[in-house]
């Protein structure tokens, strides 16, 4: 991991002030919670010695070291190591917020750096986010595990050091794990699944909302049919009396009689043209139906036949 850059000027390890200075307040209780500002440690004079005497060049450093810090790993920006406990979390929070907190930092961008620190350290104390954080994290070391495995099964040193190891190969492993070569070949690990994981998430998420453009566009255009087609059947409603008009005015001309017009029906009675009179029907047809005659057989019988 990154060097502390307290180390660099020559002062004691901040981390080692941290505990020193304790985490609880002056009735034994537990310190601030994790949540709290950096005003809440001003009482705490022993780290308020300490921090006084940090360079601005160390200050601005550690700045910009969390604005580099790789965003989708709140530990990076803590500068923790991914099997930290929730103790070490708020005392490594507490220890950096103070170093670059804006009313003691004269960077540019130290409110940038603190806000950042904040957003990490919530997210860690977070269950839910801290649980789905470390699926990831563990992924990553089986995988670093693995390519452990693969690299070292005809190294020779490791066969030695495993048959001298009490634990054997587990042993060996176990030591290997605790070194910074493992942290560091995981962090990297680490950064290339969280890095993959967000741009399939972002990837999905960008087809999600093209999705339901389309879908919105579709609907849209279905609604919009929908209206014109009502629009057109009203308009054609509205010129109904205009059509039928222009119609009757074309027959009106063509036969000389008004279309359209209702008249009575006509009466028997009144029927100049007797058209409803029944006429005698013809002799023929009062005559009854004949059968047809049947034609003579003329074909030859057969012998013996009467």
């Amino acid at each position: 991991m990154a060097d502390d850059p307290a180390d660099a000027s020559g002062a004691p390890s901040t981390s080692a002030a941290a505990d020193e200075a304790g985490t609880s307040n002056g009735n034994g209780e537990a310190g601030a919670s994790s949540g709290a500002g950096p005003s809440s440690y001003v009482d705490d004079d022993l780290l308020k010695a300490f921090f006084s005497e940090l360079k601005d060049v160390d200050r601005d450093n550690e700045v910009n070291r969390i604005l580099w810090a790789f965003k989708l790993n709140p530990y990076e920006k803590l500068n923790l190591k991914f099997d930290a406990s929730i103790e070490e979390v708020r005392k490594q929070y507490r220890k950096l917020s103070l170093m670059v907190h804006p009313d003691k930092c004269k960077h540019t961008q130290a409110t940038t750096a603190f806000d950042i620190l904040g957003d990490a350290q919530k997210e860690l104390m977070d269950e839910e986010r801290r649980e789905h954080l470390h699926k990831v994290l563990d992924l990553a070391r089986d995988e670093v595990r693995k390519e452990r495995k693969k690299s070292t099964k005809h190294d020779n040193l490791v066969r030695v050091a495993s048959l001298l190891n009490d634990s054997g190969r587990d042993g060996v492993e176990a030591a290997w794990e605790k070194t910074e070569e493992f942290h560091e070949t995981w962090k990297v690990k680490a950064r290339d699944l969280l890095a993959r994981m967000a741009w399939r998430q972002k990837k999905l998420t960008k087809r999600l909302k093209e999705e339901t453009a389309r879908l919105e566009g579709q609907e849209k255009e279905e609604r919009d049919k929908h209206k014109k087609q009502k629009q057109v059947e009203k308009e054609w409603e509205a010129t109904r009396e205009e059509r039928v008009g222009t119609w009757r005015d074309f027959m009106t001309k063509k036969t000389g009689k008004v279309v359209g017009e209702l008249k009575p029906p006509k009466q028997r009675a009144n029927d100049e043209d007797k058209l409803y009179v029944r006429r005698p029907a013809h002799e023929e047809e009062l005559r009854p139906a004949q059968p047809p005659k049947l034609k003579p057989n003329n074909a030859p019988k057969p012998p013996g036949a009467r």
